[in-house]
């Protein structure tokens, strides 16, 4: 699975400590982890949590990443940023508690955590435990097991909805402010990651025309 990491500024400093994190869960489990940034406050390319929403949504609807792992202070906001877009499912997580029924009921594609409140002694171990709930089993088998049926039922319901409530992620893209979008991929490594792992033609054509002439030699 293709794991993409997103930090916004207020949180830029614990940036490798999230990372670390991460990386010493997923990476053994088998999957791919791709920091989209920041990676420290004095980055130049500076993230709001809207903008990790609008990333999130380009990442996923893209095939760029399975999976995001997001947050800000609290994680509300970039939750709730996340949840505005189409196809984005994200659930705030706190702990591992947390991570383990949203992986079983909601069976999402995204979280948001806390990275200011609560984050105090053995942070990097709560980040941890929350990562081997998430992706070292299978998701989405309900919990409890019983109600499986009706959990995997009431997520296709959801999912049907949000089709209707949301537009697709090209006119997203395409009627967003473009200077809000451009800031949004503006990142150090976005180009190297997003044009290596996108797989919609569209939104790839539409990245590739805000960005340069010069990716549609290198991609």
């Amino acid at each position: 699975m293709k794991i993409a990491l997103i930090i916004e500024n207020s949180q830029a400093a614990k940036s490798t400590i999230v990372h670390d994190a991460l990386n010493a869960v997923a990476v053994p489990l088998g999957h791919e982890v791709f920091h989209y940034g920041m990676y420290a406050p004095e980055d130049k390319a500076s993230l709001t949590y809207v903008m990790n929403g609008l990333l999130t949504g380009i990442l996923l609807n893209s095939g760029a990443a399975d999976f995001v792992v997001t947050g800000c202070g609290t994680g509300t906001g970039s939750m709730l940023a996340c949840n505005a877009m189409p196809g984005v499912f994200c659930g705030l997580i706190i702990d591992p508690t947390d991570a383990f029924l949203f992986g079983q009921i909601n069976d999402g594609n995204a979280i948001s955590m806390p990275y200011a409140k609560g984050f105090g002694w053995a942070a990097e171990l709560n980040l941890q435990d929350v990562y081997r709930k998430l992706f070292e089993g299978e998701r989405g088998l309900g919990y409890p097991r019983e109600r499986a049926q009706i959990m995997a039922t009431n997520r296709g319901i959801l999912k049907s909805l949000k089709a209707v409530t949301c537009h697709d992620m090209l006119t997203v893209l395409k009627t967003v402010d473009q200077d809000l979008l451009k800031a949004t991929i503006a990142g150090e490594k976005f180009q190297e990651y997003f044009f290596a792992n996108a797989t919609d033609e569209g939104i790839r054509d539409y990245i590739k025309g805000l960005v340069g002439a010069k990716v549609l030699e290198t991609a």
